[in-house]
């Protein structure tokens, strides 16, 4: 191991190395020490490192393609020729004590169910875990893990005696919404008052749980379909009765499918319904941009213009017509960000009812009908059957708008 800066021996400066008295395996500087010496090795059998994200890395060979994904010590190895990965494992087994597990069943609390038509990924025994952290195994089940359009508020409540258990029970929820979009406006609220819970906040906190404790066996369909990117983008303005800032949310189809989705608050309060609108409509833009990009990188390159559909009008204007640009100014940055791409033929902008909004989900609280609905669209449902009826209403892109 080589000297750690600070701790250099003065009269053996270079030639020298300490001796490791225990295994490196565990310290805080071994995942570093691992990744360097792992993603050093990764160009030699032909991998080429992702600029869109570190941890992917990309095998191009005439006769196919091989994509390694890495999280510490934890690796995911896919391609569209066996005899390729069988080649990249057997090199790595050579170099690394590592070992094949086959099939991919579980990773990172992740659980992947192979069906007929697709994927099917969950988190469920996460979730059996995070009930019994806190004895809720039994608790009774609601139908939305928030009230239809209720806020919470920073001072309204008393103090809760045990803050760090709010803070532990809130990280875990957060990790949960890789696999559940259905509570991502939920978890979001809750996480705002970290620093200082309150009663009501930990009250909201059970209500997911009890929602979640219903819906155990909830995850996402994965199905093939047509490689084209799509996303809905949505604001609730002014919606946090503390500050009036608004919400933004965001859902990106890769076909039929959402492969990525968030719930948070803008960082400045917007002055009109058209202001948080188009913010969250240049999130959105920047994430699709993201998505291209990484496909690109997996040699997945998409030539057609992404739609993104908006149910508000003048955001929708603002994207397309030069002549509104004086009355943006306060927000200038964002609308030369999607302008630009609207005008380079990356993005098209169309509007959707707000019925269809399927992003609407993760910038509000919603009646339990509505709510259904729209886990519908996003895919969510249990692994026992079939999604019947899933994205019934999502848009291709040669639809007229509305």
């Amino acid at each position: 191991m080589s000297q750690p800066p600070g701790f250099v021996s003065y009269s053996h400066p270079s030639n020298y190395v300490c001796k490791l008295q225990k295994s490196l395996y565990g310290l805080k500087q071994a995942p570093r020490a691992w990744n360097e010496k792992f993603t050093s090795f990764l160009p030699g059998l032909g991998f080429n490192a992702s600029f869109s994200d570190p941890s992917l890395f990309v095998k191009k060979h005439p006769t196919g393609i091989v994509i390694l994904l890495l999280y510490v010590d934890d690796i995911i190895l896919t391609g569209s020729s066996s005899s390729l990965i069988s080649e990249v494992v057997s090199a790595l087994t050579q170099a690394f004590d590592m070992k094949d597990l086959g099939n991919l069943h579980y990773f990172l609390g992740l659980q992947i169910t192979y069906k007929s038509t697709g994927l099917f990924v969950s988190q469920t025994k996460y979730i059996q875990d995070l009930l019994a952290k806190v004895d809720m195994q039994d608790a009774k089940s609601c139908a939305t893990p928030c009230l239809p359009y209720h806020r919470l508020s920073k001072i309204e409540g008393t103090l809760y005696h045990s803050p760090e258990q709010y803070r532990s029970i809130v990280g875990a929820l957060q990790y949960l919404t890789f696999t559940r979009p259905d509570i991502a406006f939920a978890v979001n609220q809750c996480c705002q008052f970290m620093h200082n819970p309150l009663d009501i906040h930990v009250v909201a906190v059970k209500r997911i749980l009890q929602y979640l404790s219903g819906t155990l066996d909830f995850g996402i369909h994965f199905n093939s379909g047509p490689l084209h990117l799509q996303a809905y983008s949505d604001a609730d303005w002014a919606g946090d009765p503390n500050d009036r800032r608004s919400t933004s949310g965001y859902v990106v189809y890769l076909g039929n499918t959402p492969i990525s989705w968030a719930s948070k608050k803008q960082h400045t309060v917007s002055r009109s319904s058209t202001e948080a609108e188009y913010r969250a409509l240049a999130i959105t833009a920047a994430e699709v941009s993201w998505i291209r990009k990484l496909l690109c990188d997996l040699h997945v390159p998409l030539y057609d213009a992404h739609v993104l559909f908006c149910d508000n009008i003048s955001a929708i204007a603002l994207s397309s017509n030069p002549v509104f640009h004086s009355r943006v100014k306060h927000i200038e940055i964002d609308y030369h960000f999607v302008r630009e791409r609207v005008i380079r033929g990356d993005l098209a902008v169309q509007n959707v009812s707000s019925k269809e909004q399927f992003a609407d989900i993760l910038t509000k609280g919603l009646s339990i009908s509505l709510f259904q609905d729209h886990c519908s669209n996003l895919m969510l449902g249990s692994h026992k059957h079939e999604i019947e009826g899933g994205c019934k209403g999502i848009k291709t892109q040669d639809q007229s708008n509305g």
